[in-house]
């Protein structure tokens, strides 16, 4: 079992800012210059003929104060119009390079996803199949805002063949909803869930934040337990990260009304607890689910992976991101669409590809990506797996990233044998730590960028 021993003194100790490692190196290791060519010379390369789908529909209806996303607040309808003849000209450029593979996983991100009405889902839906080939049994997921959500969408979603739903629910307290402009009704929220229930969504899953103005560790409690109530099968609890000179709109959140540091680590604390006495299984960093989901069941097996999409049981597929400032990971390059909407419309308009900013992993790259994602995904790692996939010695490869891991040793987070590398249960909760210690990226990041705190 994965379930974290807390221990104040060492959370105190190691409680600093790093990298998620949705991916290794990270999206901030990415260049300028990519282009077609790269995505090309990727595909032939790449050993994969399994694919996952991201889909980036930036709108929102309205500006949530927290929210770091890229997004674009209108209530204008028409603008996704626009934006899926963009992107329909993406697809139609893109799909006959992957012609050879099969379409295993779909999912819609954003922004709000069901900023789209049914007809323009449809449509969405409509020109992905008709250029991509979708297994019988393929995941389809979205997100969805329970505030926004067209009459009859979940029937429409699921009439899509959507199987998977994440609810974006942040927190259930009245006050906190309206501190950052997301009022929510708890009956409406309390309604969705039940309806994807009946409707026979294979997984539904919510979303919360702490860290927020006027959460206490008692509301943030109650909240927990009436989102328990609801049995999702997945739970993201996220750390919210205050960056103002970043982000624009979280300043108007006053830093005065948010939990202190240790109020903050009582609610992680508290959720910890709340979470594993309802039976829920430690997935890692802040993802919850349930012993009989298939992602705890992939992590109990040894067959957890992670990627920009977070935790999955689809790791071996390549993922193709489209839309605004989606990310593609395919074979061992990782790819990025422009980021600024104007950019990505005038570039599909005269080409059709939208790329700007990549990276091609190097063979050290691809060995520090391959011990990330061991220790991320399952605590433990072989080292005589990675010599032999790698063509190296462990210890002599490493010697100064073992220095570096020492006194997290020393504090019993980790157990270095001859054979392997234990995260213990101690350890857990500084994973993003363990791992930083092998990501040579990291020290150039540290001097201009900004992490969110590993708890």
């Amino acid at each position: 079992m994965n379930t974290p021993t807390w221990d104040d003194t060492l959370i105190n100790k190691y409680n600093v800012s790093g990298p998620r490692y949705t991916s290794y190196p990270t999206a901030l290791s990415l260049q300028s210059g990519s282009q077609q060519s790269d995505l090309l010379t990727a595909i032939e390369r790449s050993s994969s003929h399994s694919l996952s789908l991201y889909i980036h529909i930036p709108f929102c209806h309205q500006l949530c104060y927290y929210c770091g996303c890229n997004k674009i607040i209108t209530r204008h309808q028409s603008k996704a119009d626009v934006y899926l003849d963009h992107l329909e000209k993406e697809v139609q450029l893109q799909a006959p390079l992957f012609k050879a593979y099969k379409i295993e996983q779909l999912h819609l991100g954003g922004g709000t996803p069901t900023f789209l009405t049914a007809t323009q889902m449809t449509r969405l839906i409509s020109i992905l199949e008709q250029h991509f080939y979708f297994q019988d049994d393929a995941q389809r997921g979205i997100e969805i805002d329970p505030r926004a959500l067209e009459q009859n969408m979940l029937k429409t979603l699921h009439t899509l063949k959507f199987n998977r739903v994440s609810f974006g629910i942040q927190d259930f307290n009245d006050q906190v909803q309206a501190a950052v402009n997301r009022p929510q009704h708890v009956d409406g929220v309390i309604t969705l869930v039940r309806q994807a229930r009946e409707l026979g969504f294979a997984s539904i899953n919510t979303d919360m934040i702490y860290g927020l103005p006027h959460q206490t560790p008692e509301s943030f409690a109650d909240s927990i337990k009436q989102l328990i109530a609801l049995s999702p099968d997945r739970v993201s609890v996220f750390n919210y990260a205050h960056l103002p000179e970043r982000f624009a709109a979280q300043r108007k959140l006053k830093e005065s009304d948010m939990p202190t540091p240790q109020q903050k680590l009582d609610i992680f604390k508290n959720t910890l607890l709340q979470m594993n006495e309802a039976g829920y299984q430690f997935i890692g960093m802040d993802h919850f689910a349930k012993k009989a989901d298939e992602l705890a069941i992939a992590q109990n097996t040894g067959k957890l992976h992670r990627n920009f999409q977070g935790y999955t049981t689809h790791g071996e597929c390549d993922l193709l991101g489209l839309g605004v400032s989606s990310i593609s990971q395919i074979g061992n390059a990782i790819l990025q669409n422009h980021k600024a909407l104007k950019s990505y419309y005038q570039t599909i308009s005269e080409t059709g590809c939208a790329l700007s900013k990549g990276v091609i992993l190097n063979p050290d790259d691809v060995l520090r990506a391959d011990i990330i994602k061991q220790l991320i995904c399952h605590f433990s790692l072989r080292i005589a797996d990675i010599e032999h996939a790698h063509s190296i010695h462990f210890f002599e490869y490493f010697e100064r990233e073992l220095k570096s891991l020492q006194p997290l040793i020393d504090d019993g987070l980790v157990i270095l044998s001859e054979s392997h590398i234990t995260i213990t249960r101690k350890g857990n909760l500084f994973i993003r730590i363990i791992c930083m210690c092998f990501d040579v990226y990291l020290q150039n990041q540290l001097q201009n960028t900004r992490f969110s705190r590993v708890i």
